[in-house]
């Protein structure tokens, strides 16, 4: 199936069946690089927090290769796996994980069918915010009442500051101008150019709207994160300095992320966001 083709059953834009398809693998993703395996560890973690069991029901919305849900299948609950990616779908069947191709605007599952709904991927890949509130409808309306929602969201602010600590702004100041006034940027080279960057403000704002209550936000990778950036921004040129390996550093940013916890003026300083909320 071509692109196009996809794209007119699910709409979802061809950059996105793009880039994940001969651009990037998200499956080695989550699990080569540090700030991926910081990503992996702290998303469990808040799965294990927030997620109702035994046996929860969760549906998975936009769940990639489907690492997340195996990882909840593993602890016991019973998960559906939704994506627009071919690629991830057969990655995500090949796991085990009960997979099917669609789109997160309109979901094919029943009302009240699910006690959670993850949504990791579709809050960034919708740049249009009409959008988003669309798949925010969707969830909410097939969790049962008192249903958590949990959406993971890209903070604004990350382009600027991974920027400074690699000291790249100089090239890539149009595209960080772009995402702090627009919140995406067509011009955008890490992603594709269907990402949106959410302000902490919009975020719960959006959630809030949706018909959640209460609505709590979390930095997903914290303060830690910044130096999972640094580690994967010298991984190619060569060796590490040994101050950066010892002790483990991913060790060190998952405190770091975790004494931030206890701090919810710092949610800002993650690159990555977590909304948490429960269907009224």
């Amino acid at each position: 199936m071509s692109y196009s083709q996809h794209t007119a059953r699910t709409r979802v834009p061809a950059d996105i069946l793009e880039h994940y398809t001969t651009r990037w693998d998200e499956s080695a993703r989550l699990s080569s690089t540090v700030k991926g395996r910081l990503e992996t560890e702290r998303l469990r973690y808040f799965l294990t927090r927030y997620l109702p069991g035994p046996a929860a029901r969760v549906a998975d919305i936009g769940g990639g290769p489907g690492a997340h849900a195996a990882w909840m299948i593993e602890q016991g609950h019973s998960v559906g796996l939704l994506d627009p990616v071919p690629r991830h779908i057969e990655q995500a069947r090949a796991a085990g994980v009960p997979s099917i191709l669609g789109d997160a605007r309109e979901l094919p599952w029943h009302d009240e069918t699910y006690d959670a709904v993850l949504m990791a991927g579709p809050m960034y890949h919708l740049i249009n915010a009409a959008d988003r509130r669309q798949a925010l409808s969707e969830a909410v309306r097939i969790l049962r009442p008192g249903g958590l929602l949990m959406v993971v969201a890209i903070n604004r602010t990350a382009n600027l500051i991974g920027s400074a600590l690699a000291n790249t702004l100089s090239r890539r100041r149009e595209v960080v101008e772009d995402i702090l006034r627009n919140g995406h940027s067509t011009g955008n080279e890490r992603m594709a150019p269907s990402t949106h960057y959410h302000g902490t403000t919009v975020l719960r704002t959006e959630l809030t709207v949706a018909g959640l209550r209460p609505v709590t936000l979390h930095g997903l990778t914290g303060p830690g994160g910044w130096l999972t950036v640094v580690l994967d921004a010298h991984r190619d040129p060569g060796p590490l300095p040994p101050s950066l390996l010892d002790p483990d550093p991913l060790t060190t940013a998952l405190e770091c992320s975790r004494l931030a916890d206890d701090q919810p003026e710092l949610v800002p300083s993650s690159s990555l966001l977590l909304g948490v909320g429960w269907r009224a």
